[in-house]
């Protein structure tokens, strides 16, 4: 690929300034990455979930190592502009969270997130103070950067047993002024809930599809007030879906009426290099 990182990154910061909404498509592999490119998407993110389930491993059991390396694969994959799911960026201490935001510019990423889930299941969130001071260390690491990386800081607590929304939007508010690009709160129950987060900060909001039951149309999401609509896992569980019904039926049925269902080999071609 010729596009510099510096043009993607700029090219991914005018998408979050444009006049409408954008879905950041999240693939799992080269391939994938490939396809959604292909498609027209104008910008992609990995996920923790998808490349964890790659690696055969359960979500937030990838190293920080194995994390970059599926970010490099679909980063050299396309032209396109990617941010990364880093999770909580390996580690607690704000020095280990602003070394991962510079390893991930390392591997041609021009966006990363960081979150306030410990991982740990008695203290399952970051008290707001040290929450802060991670974002601002992250904060901090992307502004060193020769070019604009977008960081995204995202509250958990809506998926951690902390379904307080004047609590989220407390947090988010404190990441903003940390010095967030871009905010998040995965889980949002409602376009309502949706609305009051945008309103209650000036910064991008990006909204999480995915969650049955929680996932709105673009539309509804851009009249709330969004600017970027991730979609999680949601691609790769639905692949998933589909090898695994398939695999059904072959072994509990002896039929391939999937192959008939599938896309040609030409035409899942058609989308891949060389």
């Amino acid at each position: 690929m010729t596009t510099s990182q510096s043009d993607k990154a700029a090219r991914f910061r005018a998408l979050h300034e444009g006049p409408r909404a954008f879905v950041i498509a999240n693939p799992w592999d080269a391939g994938s990455a490939r396809v959604l490119a292909g498609l027209g998407f104008q910008a992609l993110a990995t996920s923790s979930g998808a490349k964890a389930g790659v690696l055969g491993k359960r979500d937030g059991k990838v190293t920080r190592d194995e994390s970059l390396a599926n970010a490099r694969m679909i980063v050299e994959a396309t032209d396109l502009p990617v941010s990364a799911d880093l999770e909580k960026c390996f580690g607690d201490a704000p020095a280990v969270v602003a070394e991962t935001i510079r390893l991930a510019a390392g591997v041609g990423l021009v966006g990363g997130s960081v979150e306030d889930a410990t991982g740990e299941k008695d203290r399952p969130l970051y008290d707001i103070g040290q929450a802060t001071e991670r974002v601002a260390a992250a904060a901090q690491a992307a502004r060193a950067l020769p070019f604009p990386f977008m960081l995204t800081a995202r509250t958990e607590s809506f998926l951690r047993g902390n379904p307080n929304l004047d609590d989220v939007i407390k947090r988010l508010q404190a990441f903003e002024k940390a010095g967030a690009d871009v905010l998040m709160a995965p889980g949002l129950p409602d376009l309502a809930a949706v609305r009051g987060v945008c309103a209650a900060v000036s910064k991008p909001v990006n909204f999480m599809a995915g969650i049955k039951g929680k996932s709105f149309t673009v539309a509804e999401l851009e009249a709330a007030g969004v600017r970027r609509i991730s979609l999680a896992t949601s691609l790769y569980r639905y692949a998933m879906t589909n090898l695994v019904e398939a695999g059904r039926e072959v072994k509990d049925k002896g039929t391939f009426g999937y192959i008939d269902r599938s896309i040609p080999s030409p035409d899942l071609a058609a989308f891949m290099q060389g």
